[in-house]
């Protein structure tokens, strides 16, 4: 094949050995990489209502057919496993160089299985794939982690994807990092692994896989180098330029998703955060935009630039969500959640979480060690970012994610926890994005930004044509390994796709490569007991703010939007997909696990 390896790997920790499968290019063409890949595994292969922390569980890393070829906003791997977090289906992405580096090393995935009984880190040079003592790593933060493997293997080049002590700790939404800053946030990646004692995957590549036309490719790709700064929004200031704006228009999230105003937006954009504290702005593999920030602090708080930058959802979540206007503070919660290891959403949901409940005395400080836990207290929310992530004191319940939290604490706090299947909600206002929280409601991981539609349009029944119609375009990054920053068009992935692979792929059947993702999952989501009662948003965002523009979202218009978006997807009132429907797919054979 063209632009694959053909070639996974399957690293089993109990026996400690790997063996290489060469799935056939059928299989290639039917799931095309990253979610596809995952989804169709981890319904085939993990039993039923397994514990996430078992061995049965597996972690997936599965790149995309344009991963690490040169074209801009290639740097792109999914990680996959039963969600610690949502107790269902489990993925999400990360960028950087590291996927790039895997598909040079000559694997389009690993599926790590089993329970090492010692920490270990896993070595793969070129084809090569080393199972290692991480006894010296363990406990050690993400860079620190990255300093000693490139030391010990002697090469600076190593790239890595580290869990941090939050993973080692199992806080269930603790993430995984390549190279120290590009984050697999969602889900609770990091937690699975630190279960499985992998402290890191190290990664060296030198023979990237042939291309069906090359020549080609770079001619496509070479239009963007010459038009992103025309065409891409991210290239100045990354994330977060537009908070000023978005406090006005309603969409951002403030003291817990409450609504109302929040004055202190102007203080805490990444405009800001990039005139007074940016060395530079840094990139992914082949990519020209640079929209990662990368900032050093050394007043009041001191601010490692390997870890990055804070990006627009950290910005809000730890800032705004938090009632927190000290730009300072949040870059440096930043840099915590990635050396310690967090999903800076989730970190930022939980304490705001806390804080509402706090305010309304279902918390008092006898209950979280003496922190006042106040909105806008920031140097609470740094204390609380260190306790969640080392499982001390309070921070030990809020490392169980807001809706386990919420279900100890009793006391009606169930009606403050902002998330949904367990997954916190990202920081894009559903009562402003109304078909935004339409795909919140139905995800199957949980709330997720990443593959919705971004429409401030109010809900209605064409909300949900526009979900089915314009999301497949958002979710198809996900199986193919490309960025959705990078602004390229349908049209222009198509042929790219062409190049790398030599396929002829039109727009229907790419649509059937993400349907076909989307329906495994929510087999997946059914066999472990979710239905359609979990396809719900908190009843806040039913409810109209007394201060801003926001309008609470109709509830009967929501349920007539999901009934719609349900029968466009070929799926029954019960929000499971029909077997007529997988016959359709040509995945006839899902059925089986409907029973």
């Amino acid at each position: 094949m063209n632009g694959f390896n053909g070639r996974i790997a399957r690293i089993n920790l109990d026996t400690q050995k790997t063996t290489i499968e060469s799935p056939p290019e059928e299989y290639y063409r039917h799931y095309l990489g990253g979610r596809g890949f995952i989804v169709h595994t981890l319904l085939k292969e993990v039993p039923q209502k397994i514990d996430p922390y078992g061995p049965e569980n597996k972690i997936i890393f599965a790149l995309g057919p344009i991963t690490g070829h040169p074209f801009a906003g290639s740097g792109r791997n999914s990680v996959g496993c039963k969600s610690p977090l949502s107790g269902g289906f489990g993925e999400c992405e990360a960028g950087g160089y590291w996927g790039a580096e895997l598909k040079r090393a000559g694997y389009d995935g690993l599926i790590v299985e089993g329970i090492s009984k010692k920490p270990v880190y896993l070595w793969i040079n070129n084809g090569e794939i080393e199972i290692r003592s991480a006894a010296k790593l363990w406990g050690l933060a993400v860079a620190d982690t990255q300093n000693a493997i490139r030391e010990e293997l002697e090469d600076k080049k190593i790239r890595t994807a580290v869990i941090g002590p939050a993973g080692e700790n199992r806080v269930r939404f603790a993430c995984i990092l390549n190279d120290c800053n590009h984050a697999a946030g969602r889900t609770g990646m990091g937690a699975v692994m630190g279960s499985k004692n992998v402290k890191a995957i190290a990664v060296r590549g030198q023979r990237p896989p042939k291309m069906a036309d090359r020549k080609r490719l770079l001619e496509i790709n070479r239009w963007m180098l010459e038009n992103f700064k025309e065409k891409s929004k991210f290239w100045k200031y990354g994330t977060g330029a537009g908070i000023a704006k978005f406090e006005e228009t309603g969409n951002l999230p403030i003291r817990n998703f409450k609504g109302g105003r929040f004055p202190g937006a102007e203080k805490i954009s990444a405009k800001l955060l990039c005139e007074n504290y940016l060395e530079k702005m840094d990139s992914c593999f082949a990519c020209p935009i640079r929209c990662k920030k990368i900032i050093k602090l050394e007043k009041p708080y001191e601010v490692d630039p390997v870890y990055g930058g804070p990006e627009y959802e950290t910005l809000a979540a730890l800032g705004s969500n938090c009632g927190i206007d000290d730009l300072e503070a949040i870059t440096k919660a930043n840099e915590l959640c990635n050396r310690l290891g967090l999903d800076t959403i989730s970190t930022g949901g939980v304490i705001a979480f806390a804080m509402e409940c706090f305010e309304r005395h279902i918390l008092d400080s006898k209950d979280t060690n003496g922190l006042d836990l106040t909105f806008g207290n920031a140097r609470a929310m740094l204390e609380m970012v260190e306790r969640i992530a080392r499982r001390q004191g309070f921070g030990d319940l809020l490392a169980e994610g807001t809706r386990r939290a919420a279900k100890t604490i009793g006391k009606g706090a169930i009606d403050y926890a902002m998330q949904v299947k367990g997954e916190e909600i990202p920081m894009h206002e559903p009562r402003f994005k109304q078909p935004l929280g339409l795909h919140y409601s139905m995800h199957v991981t949980g709330a997720d930004h990443g593959t919705g539609i971004n429409d401030s349009s109010t809900l209605d029944e064409e909300s949900a044509k526009k979900l089915y119609e314009l999301g497949f375009s958002s979710q198809l990054s996900n199986y193919i390994g490309v960025c959705r920053f990078v602004p390229w068009s349908d049209q222009q992935l198509k042929d790219a796709l062409e190049c790398i692979t030599g396929w002829q792929m039109n727009s229907r059947e790419l649509m059937d490569i993400v349907e076909r993702g989307v329906a495994l999952a929510r087999i997946f989501n059914a066999r472990e007991g979710f239905s359609t009662e979990d396809d719900r948003l908190p009843k806040r965002f039913e409810t109209t703010p007394s201060d801003g523009p926001l309008k609470g979202i109709d509830p009967k218009k929501l349920a007539l939007a999901q009934k719609a978006y349900y029968q466009m997807m070929g799926w029954d009132e019960s929000g499971i997909p029909t077997r007529k429907k997988l016959a359709d797919l040509k995945i006839a054979w899902a059925s089986e696990y409907l029973k």
